[in-house]
């Protein structure tokens, strides 16, 4: 395993990073006990950096996570949770007030049986954009928050994530240097999307470290295909299929293309992805260890064609 640094923090964190949203049973049912073994599998590997967040299964993916956890040595893992974004009985919440952000951080101490938080992250900025104060409520209240916890010791550095790249940097380019530290975003770091390579320079310059996620965009780069839910475009999920049964003829699966591309890319500090399968993780390692088909990569991007950077609203 691979580490590179993120940003300024001082944190080497592994090439290919753990997300627990599968714990909290976001994509499909699975079974607990493996979802946790799975967690230690990825730290018996070398993976440092986790990825959560209360809104996983509304809560569920911090608590299982948690369970784990108590038995993992602390030195052994960074931590990376958020605040923001919510849920209950199957409705979605947003509160990114400083009141609920403080609130949020402590309740999460608790459900993953941890002392302090490594990073906390202001989750998915958009939908504050969309509400009363829009995103100058993340620089005027939310940030200022999760840094008057930082000067507690209770959280270590404090990032944003979303989607949309544009208000990652906009909430950047409106806060003062430094209460920034890490960005994460989705799907737009691999095989069908690279638009984050034209913000890689924006970040660069300010110190702040990257981590991407979604390495198969959500389904969109696999074999199997997308889950009905999936919000990308039909023209882009045709493109993605034609080019997943491409690879299958090559005999060489997609997954493996795709974990090779967007763990390719030495700007970025971590790519993030989610199981609760314990073999997924070993399976995902063997991959980025081995060099990846350069021409295989050139195919798969002319069949997505005009689809590339094709990408979707937040939901």
């Amino acid at each position: 395993m691979r580490y590179r640094a993120l940003g300024k923090t001082g944190m080497q964190v592994s090439e290919l990073g753990f997300g627990a949203s599968s714990l909290g049973g976001v994509f499909h049912s699975f079974n607990e006990n493996r979802g946790i073994d799975a967690v230690f599998a990825a730290v018996d590997a070398g993976i440092n950096i986790i990825d959560v967040s209360p809104y996983y299964g509304h809560y569920k993916a911090e608590t299982v996570l948690g369970k784990a956890l108590k038995d993992l040595p602390r030195d052994k893992y960074y931590l990376s949770t958020k605040v923001g974004r919510y849920g209950k009985d199957g409705v979605n919440t947003w509160d990114y007030s400083a009141k609920r952000a403080k609130e949020s951080v402590y309740e999460s101490l608790e459900r993953l049986n941890i002392d302090y938080i490594d990073i906390i992250n202001v989750h998915d900025i958009e939908f504050q954009g969309r509400m009363e104060g829009g995103l100058q409520k993340v620089v005027d209240e939310t940030l200022p928050a999760l840094h008057e916890l930082k000067k507690e010791g209770v959280v270590r550095h404090v990032g944003i994530t979303d989607l949309q790249l544009e208000n990652l940097r906009w909430v950047i380019e409106h806060s003062e240097p430094g209460m920034v530290e890490s960005v994460m975003n989705f799907c737009h770091y691999c095989l069908c999307d690279d638009k984050l390579v034209d913000f890689m320079d924006f970040f660069d310059e300010r110190g702040i470290g990257v981590l991407s996620a979604s390495p198969f965009s959500m389904g969109l780069l696999t074999e199997r295909g997308v889950p009905d839910w999936h919000p990308a475009p039909k023209p882009l999920v045709e493109a993605c299929k034609r080019a997943a049964e491409h690879c299958k003829a090559k005999g060489y699966p997609i997954e493996k293309l795709a974990m090779q591309f967007s763990c390719s890319y030495p700007r970025i500090a971590s790519t993030v992805f989610s199981t609760t399968r314990p073999e997924a993780i070993k399976t995902n390692i063997s991959y980025i260890e081995e060099p990846m088909d350069e021409q295989l990569v050139k195919e798969v991007r002319e069949i997505i064609g005009d689809q590339q950077r094709v990408s979707w609203a937040n939901t």
